[in-house]
């Protein structure tokens, strides 16, 4: 509830018919449903409940279900818990629970209660207790003497071990204890006869005692991501175990009697070391086996003695000469240029395999986002396409994360078999700044980080299930059995919404709205009964106080781009806080409350404006040289900082106004009044620069300008415009240019001034060597691109005084310097010219000089130039390509179809 909407007021949450008003204190009366009392929500809950406590207030005594909030202050909890027992004599449930903050990183906050008061033990009572999202490193001693529990829940803490008094509860049904940091389990666990669910996932256990084939009640284990070697054989006496999940551990074998379990309908042994399993497990279809090496020889580490040794794995660090490497099946390590990571571990390729990657500059047609998705990294290709692996392949990808992540999952988002879908990712940090997206892949293709609203997913069995959201507990599916004949999987994402934006737009100050709701599954598109699905109340309605005639739900089925109001097709049953009602297939779906009578068209403004992204341009001009422009498009909390670092190096006008982008729009930079590109670039289309705006990535070009007017005249005065879309197949011209910004559907977003200052040319006779005959030159070679004699003349006009940094990183004398300085001393066009030929004349012929020069230009802080000659050399090997192609004279495994064609989205045959 606390994710409904960020500017829900407090209030207590209860469920009931019948409701009491009770003094609490300062602010407004606190109100008491039934016999349930929740103040996790409450702004001072605890002080809340001790004036209640002091006030003897009579309807304490009726309260049966209480709920409390980890975050308040740990004295001020451990104070109102000694008064519970007293105060609250018949209390049946009690839920201490933190979770409902965020930290900076996006993940819940843990609730400060590390103990109980001893005195709750008096709860006699009390048979449900949930003390998860807290930071409990021990369970607190009047737990186990709260014999009659049924459930307790501890996940989410610091637990590093249960004591064996934990036995002592022979009630206890359902124990949750999942993300603690458990090594071992006490053997007193055997001893609770009733219990029917465990659930002691993602810890550190290596081991179970065998006293864990006494809990003869139970029915659900999950024993998954933690590091478990073996088993012992007493699981095999849980007679009446039905699910029994032990994914992602380290087990090399299992017991045999686990297929003779009379009732198991379902074991998971996914992503272990299994590489012998008993027949009968074998070929059981509830048995999921993916991802062990069945059937692999053992590791040479475990081989008899006297056995070949295999060699340590290799570990191989690319620099950016190299677009491939090779694979053996001892496998390696390799560390990108661009820093991705790959682990083949040994085995992974049964021949030596060479595996060629590049990096794609990220565009809509490689880029598959979702409506509410953010693009987090480049694309990254790896060849060959679709050849598996026979173990699978870890890879590394490295990403900045986003600012704001509440209710949002990073996740690798891949290609395969002309579907994308997404990986089961695991981030781990590498600075505070900086994160690596950790995946394991059967198979190459491409993959892209991305950021999207947090998917909670099930599969749906014919007898029914419960699928909620994690990221918001009160969204719920409910799917009766019967729903489906065959298993299917379902997923479902939550969006927040900001009511502040719904009430500007509705100009109507109480209107609010939902979380959007968003279903999907897979399988046929219908369901056999009705589904279960409920909404929380949009914030500040109840629904105790709400006028039906406002209340509007909202359905939108893609393709459609409309929401349509479906309220009265559907039965709205309301409750105090939450809205049910039944559909038969999956969509969009948001609750409205409003005054409005039509809201379909409303709610696709405000759907569009959720995912709109308010952004500034810069056009700015290094102060060295004025011909080096650069083009920024940042998200409008970014310009003040950026602004800030550029405006020592760089000069010009202020951002233009903020306009509204979303994720994934093309738009160009088209230069006017005079001024052009001067450089044949790959993002460049008739002159205009091509972006593409992703609110995560830099979205930035540095371009060098030319005019064809007389700058020794006077200064140019240009600008460039911004346009949305593509560039389209003609070009206007400037004047039909500017007619369309004045139309209601115009394109244009910007127009920033651009200057080019006069040229002064220096007076008396021309310098010694400025008629310097400079010989046809070309630096690299057609395969891997060239520099030609004219780039390099290009290239000289732009460093600038920054020559002698690059003079020097490429391997140029201190005492040759200052020879060209005092041979061109009144010319710093001629030093610079000197300076480049001389050494490209040394350097012709031989392999590796462009990426030399590259290099020198990084290490001189011109890493603009250097990106540029990349650029030029990416276009001379695109064209290449292009044509050995069109002689017929490429291999059809060395000449992968480019960005710029369809084929380059189809798997490469193996």
């Amino acid at each position: 509830m606390a994710a409904v909407e960020e500017e829900l007021e407090p209030q207590v949450s209860a469920a009931g018919d019948a409701a009491d008003t009770v003094d609490a204190g300062p602010g407004a009366p606190l109100l008491l449903p039934g016999n349930r009392l929740s103040l996790d929500l409450h702004p001072w809950g605890c002080r809340r409940l001790l004036h209640l406590c002091a006030q003897r207030t009579p309807q304490l005594q009726e309260v049966e279900f209480l709920q409390l909030s980890g975050h308040e202050d740990p004295q001020l909890l451990e104070a109102t818990l000694a008064r519970v027992p007293e105060s609250l004599p018949y209390l049946r449930s009690l839920v201490i629970k933190g979770g409902q903050h965020w930290d900076e990183q996006g993940a819940c906050a843990r609730g400060s209660l590390t103990t109980l008061p001893a005195s709750l033990s008096g709860l006699a009572r009390l048979v449900h207790l949930d003390l998860s999202f807290n930071s409990l490193e021990t369970l607190p001693a009047c737990v186990p003497q709260m014999r009659g529990l049924d459930a307790l829940l501890l996940s989410h803490n610091c637990l590093s071990e249960l004591p064996a008094t934990l036995g002592a509860l022979s009630a206890l049904t359902f124990l949750s204890a999942t993300h603690n940091r458990l090594p071992t389990l006490p053997p007193a666990l055997g001893a609770l006869c009733a219990l029917q669910r465990l659930d002691l996932s993602e810890n550190l256990l290596d081991t179970l005692p065998a006293e864990i084939g006494s809990l003869l009640s139970l029915e659900e284990l999950n024993l998954a991501s933690n590091r478990l070697q073996s088993l012992p054989a007493s699981l095999a006496e849980l007679r009446s175990l039905r699910f029994l999940v032990l994914h992602s551990n380290l087990l090399a074998s299992v017991p045999a009697g686990l297929a003779h379990l009379p009732l198991l309908a379902r074991l998971d042994l996914r992503d272990n070391q299994l590489r012998d399993v008993p027949p009968e497990l074998l070929d059981a279809p509830f048995v999921r086996l993916q991802g062990n090496p069945l059937g692999e020889p053992l590791p040479d580490c475990c081989s008899p003695p006297g056995s070949p040794v295999t060699p340590e794995m290799r570990r191989l660090f690319l620099t950016s000469d190299f677009d491939s490497f090779p694979v053996t099946p001892h496998g390696c390590s390799v560390t990108l240029a661009c820093g991705v990571r790959l682990q083949f571990p040994a085995g992974a390729t049964a021949r030596s395999v060479t595996i060629r990657y590049r990096l794609w500059l990220p565009e809509p047609r490689l880029v598959p986002l979702g409506p509410h998705d953010s693009l987090l990294s480049g694309v990254l290709e790896l060849q060959p396409h679709g050849v598996a692996f026979q173990q699978e392949v870890g890879l590394w990808l490295l990403f900045v994360p986003p600012k704001f992540r509440r209710c949002r999952e990073v996740v690798v988002r891949t290609r395969s078999h002309d579907n994308w879908s997404d990986l089961e990712t695991h981030l781990e940090e590498e600075t505070p700044k900086r994160l690596w997206a950790h995946c394991q892949v059967p198979h190459f293709s491409w993959f892209l980080v991305v950021s999207r609203p947090v998917c909670s997913a099930c599969l749906v069995p014919p007898e029914g299930t419960l699928l909620w959201s994690s990221g918001h507990p009160g969204v719920k599916v409910t799917f009766p059995p019967g729903a489906t004949e065959e298993p299917r999987q379902v997923c479902m994402q939550v969006v927040r919404t900001v009511g502040r934006e719904l009430r500007a737009l509705l100009e109507e100050p109480e209107a609010a709205a939902s979380p959007l709701l968003c279903l999907s599954q897979s399988g046929p598109s219908s369901f056999l009964r009705p589904v279960t699905v409920q909404l929380p109340l949009p914030p500040g309605v109840t629904g105790l106080s709400l006028d039906r005639t406002r209340l509007h739900l909202l359905y939108r089925a893609p393709p459609a781009a409309t929401w349509d109001d479906i309220t009265a097709q559907v039965v709205l049953e309301l409750t105090h806080l939450y809205a049910r009602f039944q559909v038969t297939h999956f969509s969009w779906y948001w609750l409205w409350y409003t005054t409005k009578a039509c809201v379909g068209g409303l709610a696709q403004k405000a759907w569009q404006r959720l995912r709109l992204h308010r952004v500034n341009l810069i056009a700015l001009q290094r102060r060295r040289d004025p011909e080096q422009v650069l083009l920024q498009c940042l998200p409008r909390n970014k310009v003040d900082a950026t602004l800030r670092r550029l405006l020592e190096r760089y000069r010009g006008p202020e951002p233009s106004d903020t306009v509204e982008m979303f994720e994934g729009e093309k738009f160009f930079a088209a230069f006017e009044r005079g001024i052009d590109v001067d450089a044949d670039r790959p993002d460049c289309v008739q002159g205009r620069v091509c972006f593409v705006f992703y609110s995560h990535l830099k979205n930035v070009k540095e371009v060098y300008v030319t005019t064809t007017l007389d700058r020794q005249a006077q200064a140019v005065r240009g600008q460039v415009s911004f346009y949305r879309g593509a560039v389209p197949e003609e070009v206007p011209e400037e004047a039909e240019a500017a007619r369309l910004r004045k139309g209601t559907d115009a394109l244009w977003m910007a127009t920033l001034p651009i200057k080019l200052p006069r040229l002064h040319r220096p007076e008396g006779p021309p310098p010694p060597g400025a008629g310097l005959a400079l010989a046809p030159l070309n630096l690299g070679d057609a395969e891997t691109g060239f520099l030609t004699q004219s780039n390099l003349l290009n290239l000289a006009g732009r460093l600038g005084p920054d020559w002698p940094a690059v003079a020097l990183h490429l391997g140029l004398s201190y005492q040759e310097l200052q020879r060209i300085r005092h041979e061109f001393r009144s010319d710093l066009d001629g030093q610079i010219r000197h300076m480049l030929f001389s050494w490209a004349e040394r350097q012709a012929g031989q392999p590796g000089a462009v990426g030399l020069l590259v290099q020198a230009l990084e290490q001189s802080d011109r890493r603009d130039v250097a990106e540029e000659v990349r650029a030029i050399l990416e276009l001379g090997r695109h064209k290449y390509q292009d044509g050995i192609r069109r002689t017929g004279l490429a291999p059809r495994d060395l000449a992968p179809p480019g960005p710029s064609t369809p084929q380059s989205l189809e798997p490469a045959q193996a």
